[in-house]
């Protein structure tokens, strides 16, 4: 427990909080721009002492539901109450659901990649938006039904993957990584229902995936070169990287290729020419 820190912590938070915020009415002789003492003990459901012990790095180990408290009456974003409970010596407490929203600022991100196909993942890989280039070069995911825009699912179960080629190595590689990102999103989010749904589907649907999840055999998803069966430019071999957005367990995979080969002159029909026809590059 770093009390010094989580009384900085606590004490910042408490002024920065305005009384309208919390439905206190902050009245005529008000001298504080934040909270006082006592109207945090009163939200949290602590008495004065332990608030002001706290906030001087004298006070015992809160106990997570103290803190839950504490963190609710002071607003806290996840990342500030994740932050409050780690200070504490505590860990911070799971998540129910996956995020399957995408902030306006990723969004804006997304489509300024203009020249580069990507599309943004859910924590256990559901498509949640892609760009234009990825429409052209993948398809557009968005024609999934719904609860099938899984890359997962549709890799193992469906026949969405179908341009994306793999050699029997690339497979067992790509099995151990969707079985790490599953993991670890069970880990985060256990209380999800639609994981454990996916989950369940996909080990009793897949042979390939029930072997790799009984064995444990999982690995973080990372970069790696895709081939890329395209019915018009025909087969690429393109860079794809894996961008990490922490605070929503989301993903960015991006595509690309090194300039001046046949791949980025490929892209670069596909970006001029959309998901129109084009006939396959030489």
């Amino acid at each position: 427990m770093d009390r010094l820190e989580l009384g900085r912590v606590l004490k910042a938070a408490r002024a920065r909080l305005a009384p309208g915020e919390v439905g206190l009415t902050a009245g005529p002789r008000r001298r504080v721009t934040g909270l006082r003492r006592e109207e945090v003990a009163l939200l949290a459901g602590v008495s004065v002492e332990y608030v002001v012990r706290l906030e001087q790095a004298r006070g015992p180990r809160p106990s997570p539901q103290v803190l839950t408290a504490l963190t609710r009456a002071l607003r806290l974003e996840p990342d500030e109450r994740d932050q409050v409970f780690r200070l504490a010596g505590s860990a911070p407490p799971l998540r129910t659901e996956i995020e399957m929203s995408i902030r306006p600022s990723v969004l804006r991100l997304l489509q300024r990649l203009a020249d580069l196909p990507a599309v943004v993942l859910s924590a256990k890989g559901d498509v949640l938006a892609q760009n234009p280039m990825a429409r052209a070069l993948l398809g557009d995911l968005s024609r999934w039904p719904a609860g099938r825009r899984n890359i997962v699912w549709q890799r193992l179960l469906g026949t969405g993957c179908a341009r994306v080629a793999f050699t029997p190595e690339e497979e067992t590689t790509w099995t151990q990584q969707a079985v790490g990102l599953l993991r670890t999103a069970l880990s985060r989010y256990p209380d999800d229902p639609e994981l454990g749904l996916l989950i369940h589907e996909l080990t009793t649907g897949s042979d390939r995936f029930r072997t790799a999840w009984e064995e444990g055999r999982s690995t973080v998803r990372q970069s790696m070169r895709k081939t890329i069966d395209h019915p018009e430019v025909g087969r690429l071999g393109l860079d794809c990287d894996t961008l990490v957005l922490p605070d929503t367990d989301q993903s960015m995979i991006v595509y690309s290729a090194a300039p001046g080969t046949r791949e980025a002159s490929a892209l670069e029909a596909l970006r001029v020419i959309g998901t129109e026809h084009v006939p396959a590059l030489s």
